[in-house]
């Protein structure tokens, strides 16, 4: 049985939805979405080098995101409720797939976004589940 949505979890959305109109969040989401396409680990190096606004920005949005999908991955927020609202996330998760391996090894941390690679690999699910077709245009749209 599914769970019914609560007003706790709209409410969740609302407030998650306020957090990213923050002026710097926005910069960092804007910056994401226009530059984050590294394939592999040495290209994310170059392309956020630590202490650098990049890397700033880098770290805001992913860790944003692993945060919100913590809240799923716990049952804090309803995951079907989310799937309706939250298409953001997926685009954070599929432009970090192909360097998270890299990442976790150079960090040492197998862990490292793991909320927010299950759940996005959760939505890419269900998605398809509903339209293949339609999310196989979703990442040519955002590759």
């Amino acid at each position: 049985m599914i769970a019914r949505p609560t007003y706790d979890d709209a409410n969740l959305i609302l407030r998650l939805y306020e957090m990213r109109r923050d002026d710097r969040m926005r910069e960092a989401r804007q910056w994401y979405t226009a530059n984050f396409r590294p394939k592999k680990w040495e290209e994310l190096a170059t392309l956020v080098p630590g202490g650098s606004p990049e890397n700033a920005s880098f770290r805001m949005v992913v860790s944003y995101w692993d945060m919100v999908a913590s809240f799923v991955v716990s049952g804090v927020l309803n995951k079907d409720l989310f799937f309706q609202s939250g298409r953001e996330l997926l685009v954070v998760f599929e432009r970090l797939k192909p360097v998270l391996p890299g990442i976790r090894v150079a960090y040492k941390d197998p862990h490292y976004m793991a909320n927010l690679e299950r759940i996005g690999l959760d939505f890419a699910a269900h998605w398809r589940a509903q339209s293949a077709e339609a999310y196989e245009a979703f990442l040519k749209r955002i590759g």
